[in-house]
């Protein structure tokens, strides 16, 4: 198995030293184009064929990345901070680490070769603020990115919320994706991930978007709302559902009255229910359909 860095933070230092017209290219050709088939997966290309179209560029800035333009002289000591190797090699192992654990119970993994990178997040956006400033996205078999705003606090995460993307990463290579996905199967998705990344850090690393729901908020509101929509299907729809209000809004979906990443929370709550009821490991739960875990847990909606 080989497992890739793309150092984001040396390709960030030649964009601070290059003139603005020529920080796209670098942000397109040296930092995006290893992830090129990710990207493809969702109909963006490196580079629009029209002058300001949808690319990379737009996507990411959409995607509360921090965009070319912005990437200068006051991005400096966000870059050295990301420039720590001692970082790179804890992400490293953090990946290593997670992949090692569905190989060591005998699960081949498909895929063999994975790339991963750590990306600057806009720390006025609202995904950053809301996520405490970092996030990850895993769900392209073989692609891995991290974000983050550095500080003390996101660098000693970073590690947790890649092992949460790894686990994303693993079971989209055996459980085929849907555009017709529900709630449900999200919420399952989602608690398995962050179950998997406690299982290796410890519940002291568990995210903002399982921490900030609380547990008489999440038995008194969420679940109730969020039972009558299990079986919502497309993002339109359930977005508002998994990650709350807030963000839906922003992505112009309608609210339900619920908080941030409340889908989540519940997500996470559930698959804990369902491993301690069933004694499954987190490891042999990845892997397995989202209808073989949900009948199993009917009574998780009535506790």
């Amino acid at each position: 198995m080989q497992i890739q860095a793309i150092r984001s933070d040396q390709v960030y230092q030649k964009m601070i030293d290059s003139p603005l017209q020529k920080r796209n290219d670098l942000f397109r050709y040296e930092l995006m184009k290893p992830f090129e088939k990710k990207w493809a997966c969702y109909h963006v290309p490196l580079k629009a064929k029209e002058e300001n179209g949808y690319d990379v560029v737009m996507a990411s800035s959409m995607l509360g990345y921090l965009a070319p333009a912005q990437i200068d002289e006051s991005q400096q000591d966000s870059v050295k901070l990301l420039s720590n190797d001692d970082f790179w090699q804890t992400c490293q192992q953090a990946i290593e680490e997670s992949l090692h654990r569905f190989e060591e119970v005998g699960i081949d993994l498909p895929v063999k070769e994975y790339l991963y990178t750590i990306l600057l997040a806009d720390p006025e956006s609202p995904y950053t603020i809301l996520s405490d400033g970092y996030s990850g996205d895993g769900g392209i078999p073989g692609y891995i990115f991290g974000a983050i705003s550095p500080n003390t606090f996101t660098l000693d995460r970073m590690p947790a919320a890649l092992a949460h993307e790894c686990n994303h990463n693993v079971r989209f290579q055996f459980i085929e994706w849907r555009n017709d996905i529900t709630l449900a199967e999200m919420m399952v998705s989602e608690g398995l991930a962050e179950n998997f990344a406690t299982s290796l850090y410890g519940k002291d690393k568990l995210g903002p978007w399982v921490s900030k729901v609380d547990l008489a908020t999440l038995n008194e509101y969420i679940k109730p709302l969020i039972k009558d929509a299990l079986d919502v299907s497309g993002m339109e729809n359930l977005t508002a559902y998994l990650y709350g209000d807030e963000i839906a809004e922003m992505s112009n979906y309608f609210p339900v009255g619920l908080p941030f990443c409340a889908g989540y929370a519940c997500g996470y709550y559930m698959i804990e229910h369902y491993l301690k009821k069933t004694g499954k490991t987190i490891v042999e739960a990845t892997i397995l359909p989202a209808d073989e875990i949900l009948k199993e847990i009917e009574d998780f909606w009535e506790i």
